[in-house]
């Protein structure tokens, strides 16, 4: 089992940033894939950001300029700088990571963008 722990959510007023962590710990062996979810009331969860292995990323065009996604294999760690952060970014954010074919969620963290 692979265990991921989110880090670094909060309030933060429109156009400005937050940078989220999150770190995998448990039986890891080589993490493939590593990346962000987010949910907002009364939606569905949807793809922020993925980064692989290898460093290549794919983003979800709502963010794309915005917000970077980033990792170090050696901490089994991903991170998501937000910048220029709108309203509508307020979301429960979602860490995700797949593992030989199985995949694992962290429990969620709160991002409000609010003035």
């Amino acid at each position: 089992q692979v265990q991921l722990v989110e880090s670094g959510g909060g309030l933060v007023q429109p156009g400005g940033s937050l940078r989220l962590s999150c770190a995998a710990s448990g039986s890891i062996f080589s993490i493939n894939t590593m990346g962000w979810y987010r949910q907002a009331p009364g939606k569905q969860r949807e793809l922020v950001a993925i980064i692989i292995r290898s460093g290549a990323t794919t983003y979800a065009d709502f963010v794309k300029g915005r917000f970077t996604i980033s990792r170090d294999n050696a901490k089994n760690t991903v991170y998501l700088q937000m910048n220029s952060l709108k309203p509508e970014d307020t979301a429960v954010y979602y860490c995700y990571c797949n593992q030989l074919g199985s995949g694992y969620w962290g429990q969620g963290i709160q991002v409000t963008v609010s003035s």
